[in-house]
């Protein structure tokens, strides 16, 4: 009996040892600092504002720029213009921290692209074309200077991460927006043109299949996920837009993010395609250095959280744990101050 209690008497004096280590355990897991990869993002910028956020970008310490579109205000046929004004955002002391802190990639939207809301129309396309890809420093080997077009794809390596970025060009060989005579909205849909044309679907196809990528990161400088206003985006295409979601849900590419510039708000959207087996993200940052301050509300069935309608820029935000890959999307603002975010969960 007395060897009993002594028994009793060591086991309880184990667990008074043992519970409190656990706990400790417990909470040094929870409040655990997991290492994190950042890649930024923004578009419309005018080339002459002052008031620019670049330093408030380099303090996040992103791996990754990408412009997603109106990197410049050019809207001219006269590419000594368009030349001019590339050089004044390139050259400008803030933009040059950034370009030596970070890779940087990007795609052109309407108005870098030179005409506003411009489609294949654009007589100097091609010319705009060199242009961009010099303002990114995109190298000549880059088999985007041999074809018709502005898309590109690139295999990042970020921090063990790998994450395949393709660039889509929604300018070069889309068709004619079919325009309301009675706005709003300012477009109908076209049923039968296309937005990306026949080489680049192609192209993308093989992006998406043959990606092993652990994150994929879809550039699209106007919406693709939103449907419900009446401006440029996916949905005035509407065969085009299913025709992109036909194609995601066919090659089923690992966390797929689209993100997206353009409209001069930031928000976050998701859909769940049928065949899928997890959601397809929208991610839009718009405008670095101008957005619609005045707009109240605008429908999105979509919509994750609020409309923002700030100066903003984007962050996506991975962190490394141990059989995961936590990613955050986050819209910061002016001042640096965290505006909105969410968790994209696959």
């Amino acid at each position: 009996m007395a060897f009993l209690q002594t028994f009793h008497l060591k086991m309880w004096s184990t667990k008074l040892l043992i519970t409190p280590f656990i706990s400790f355990l417990f909470l040094i897991s929870c409040g655990k600092e997991y290492p994190k990869s950042i890649i930024a993002f923004g578009s419309c910028s005018h080339e002459f504002d002052s008031l620019q956020m670049w330093d408030n970008i380099i303090a996040h310490d992103p791996k990754a720029w990408i412009w997603m579109g109106d990197n410049i205000y050019g809207d001219t046929y006269d590419m000594s213009v368009m030349e001019q004004k590339y050089h004044t955002q390139k050259n400008r002391p803030s933009y040059q921290r950034l370009l030596q802190s970070m890779k940087v990639y990007g795609i052109w939207d309407d108005h870098d692209y030179g005409i506003n809301d411009g489609g294949k129309e654009y007589r100097m396309k091609e010319e705009s074309k060199k242009l961009m890809l010099d303002f990114l420093d995109v190298p000549r080997s880059n088999p985007v200077w041999l074809r018709e077009g502005a898309y590109q794809s690139y295999d990042l390596d970020i921090d063990e991460i790998k994450i395949k970025l393709i660039l889509l060009d929604t300018r070069y060989f889309r068709d004619s927006l079919e325009r309301n005579l009675n706005p709003p909205p300012n477009y109908v849909p076209n049923h039968s043109g296309t937005i990306l044309g026949e080489a680049q679907w192609q192209w993308l196809e093989s992006e998406l299949a043959n990606s092993d990528a652990d994150i994929h990161l879809i550039g699209s400088s106007i919406q693709a996920i939103p449907d419900d206003h009446g401006f440029e985006k996916w949905g005035n295409f509407p065969a085009e837009r299913q025709r992109l979601f036909d194609l995601i849900v066919k090659t089923a590419p690992a966390r797929p993010i689209i993100l997206s510039g353009d409209r001069h708000i930031a928000e976050f959207s998701k859909i769940d395609l049928e065949g899928l087996g997890y959601p397809l993200y929208e991610f839009i940052s718009s405008g670095l250095t101008h957005s619609w301050n005045t707009l109240s509300h605008e429908d999105n069935s979509h919509r994750i959280g609020e409309l923002v309608i700030n100066k903003n820029f984007g962050i996506i935000e991975v962190e490394h744990r141990e059989n995961e890959k936590n990613i955050k999307l986050q819209i910061y603002g002016s001042d640096n101050e965290l505006l909105a975010q969410t968790t994209a969960l696959f």
